[in-house]
């Protein structure tokens, strides 16, 4: 019966801690701010190379994005980031071809670690609260999965960078 209650009061607070950092994010939204980018990964994509004639960069994952070592942003399809499995910090390459289509392969897999959280949904925004943190997850993985609030979800993370607010969907385990 008390351990009932502890779990509930856990998840109640998880939740509203994930409700905070949704308004958070919407009034910087609202204010116009820049969303936070992790440190981490901008001094990684600084590092690497960018061969224009051949139209290859290479780059940082950041979540939904690549980072080029100019600090462009080029959007990576979600289906292709939900598929590959990728994470912040993974490096990857980008092609553009002649008719300005964008090629990805990702050619140096940062350190990851697996965790276990519940998934949550804000105002149509996927997040898993694991180990007391939520991580924002790609709606492409939560509609290949058919997964639902409250799935248990396995959660590919970076090993170390604590800023991270992105995980990759390994699996889902529906709850009952």
């Amino acid at each position: 019966m008390e351990r009932d209650k502890l779990h509930l009061l856990k998840k109640v607070i998880e939740s509203a801690e994930n409700s905070i950092i949704s308004a958070k994010e919407i009034i910087a939204d609202m204010e116009g701010k820049p969303v936070k980018e992790s440190r981490a990964i901008k001094e990684k994509a600084q590092n690497l190379s960018e061969l224009e004639k051949d139209r290859v960069i290479e780059g940082v994952f950041d979540g939904e994005s690549m980072i080029g070592p100019d600090n462009n942003v080029y959007p990576v399809h979600p289906n292709y980031a939900s598929k590959s499995k990728l994470i912040p910090g993974d490096i990857l390459k980008l092609t553009i071809d002649n008719e300005g289509s964008f090629i990805f392969k990702q050619i140096e897999p940062a350190p990851r670690k697996q965790i276990t959280g519940e998934l949550v949904e804000d105002n149509g925004d996927f997040r898993v609260i694991a180990e007391g943190k939520a991580y924002k997850v790609l709606l492409a993985s939560i509609t290949y999965y058919k997964a639902s609030a409250g799935d248990t979800v396995v959660i590919t993370v970076p090993e170390e960078d604590t800023e991270n607010e992105w995980a990759a969907v390994e699996n889902i385990i529906k709850k009952s």
